[in-house]
């Protein structure tokens, strides 16, 4: 168990029971595989991209910077999370880092606030959200080991407690953070809100020898005012319609849509925004928000196109531009709990 505070009142972080019957899929050497029994994809193929390709002229060419859309926060509206009840924000800090707040509980995903990646990869856009400028923070949620996910300078100068899949415990504890490790389906409680740990599509690895060595996933935060999924990083797969029926009333869906091209080599673990759509559709989420476009130059599509064909596949799907909405970096969303129905069955908890 661990502890943190929020105000004078201490919250509990307790880890409750796996999904009865669900086995974790591991491969013969003990190496978490996605739920179709995938693992990272081959290194030779990455070597094609940036090395082969890259000589022969096969790399599509596109810039390093782009303009992205930056506001001012709020940061006197962000210092306190709205009351139970009150509604919940997500406010976007950049790439997958978001400030997530409801029901008396401050929660960071995926934080990055540096100026760059280890391995020298910066910013086009400066953090939402400045050190200086979070409010407290109960505790960081961390989807997954890859260093656009899992900074470690930042989860330092943050200091808040962590929560993260199998197999990261000991990193984070020798920058000495408490840090509570779950897997997909497993659940924990910040007061009134849970969280839970979901399947996504992906892969893990910080060093060379250690791919697959722990786990990747998105998050389901539920509380009394609102249900927010954060998707981590994925590419496209069934489990976003089984996550979607596990959790039938997810009110915003913070979804990846950048980092896709070539589509031959990242189609399995990034989505594209088509692909995104696809998903928002499968999780049946009243809001998409996008995210994981335009902070970092990773992958060969310009850093603002992602946006750009989003908003080509909104329309052509009829959808609402009120329900799929692009945030600007530092931008809050106010999210409400969707009506419920007469007689519909009660959301689930994980």
């Amino acid at each position: 168990m661990l502890s943190t505070r929020l105000g004078a009142a201490a919250i509990a972080l307790v880890i409750g029971a796996p999904d009865p019957g669900f086995q974790q899929p591991l491969d013969e050497e003990g190496r978490f595989v996605n739920l179709d029994g995938t693992g990272p994809g081959s290194f030779a193929r990455v070597l094609r991209w940036l090395v082969i390709d890259s000589i022969t002229g096969n790399r599509r060419r596109s810039p390093a910077t782009a303009p992205v859309p930056h506001v001012e926060p709020d940061v006197a509206a962000l210092a306190r999370p709205p009351g139970r009840g009150q509604g919940a924000r997500v406010t976007w800090i950049g790439h997958a880092s978001f400030l997530v707040q409801l029901d008396g509980v401050s929660l960071l995903v995926d934080p990055v606030l540096e100026p760059s990646l280890f391995g020298g990869l910066s910013r086009n856009v400066p953090p939402g959200l400045s050190y200086e400028q979070l409010p407290h923070v109960d505790a960081v949620l961390i989807s997954h080991s890859h260093y656009d996910h899992l900074d470690l300078p930042t989860l330092k100068r943050v200091g808040a407690p962590v929560v993260a899949g199998l197999g990261l415990r000991k990193l984070i504890r020798k920058e000495g953070l408490p840090c509570a490790t779950v897997g997909w389906w497993q659940t924990l409680r910040f007061g009134a809100v849970t969280v839970t740990f979901v399947p996504a599509h992906h892969w893990s690895r910080r060093w060379l020898s250690d791919a697959n060595r722990s786990l990747w996933g998105g998050f389901v935060i539920q509380g009394p005012s609102a249900t927010i999924y954060h998707a981590g990083d994925t590419g496209w797969f069934d489990g976003f319609a089984e996550i979607g029926r596990r959790f039938p009333s997810i009110d915003a869906a913070l979804l990846p849509i950048g980092a896709y091209d070539p589509e031959w080599l990242m189609a399995p673990f990034h989505m594209n925004p088509e692909e995104a759509l696809r998903a928002f559709a499968d999780l049946g989420a009243r809001t998409f928000v996008a995210m994981h476009w335009g902070t970092f130059k990773q992958t060969d599509e310009p850093l603002d196109e992602p946006p750009v064909r989003l908003e080509a596949e909104r329309k052509r799907l009829g959808l609402p531009a009120a329900r799929v909405r692009v945030l600007a970096i530092g931008e809050t969303l106010e999210v409400t709990r969707r009506p419920v129905a007469t007689g519909a069955a009660a959301p689930a908890g994980g």
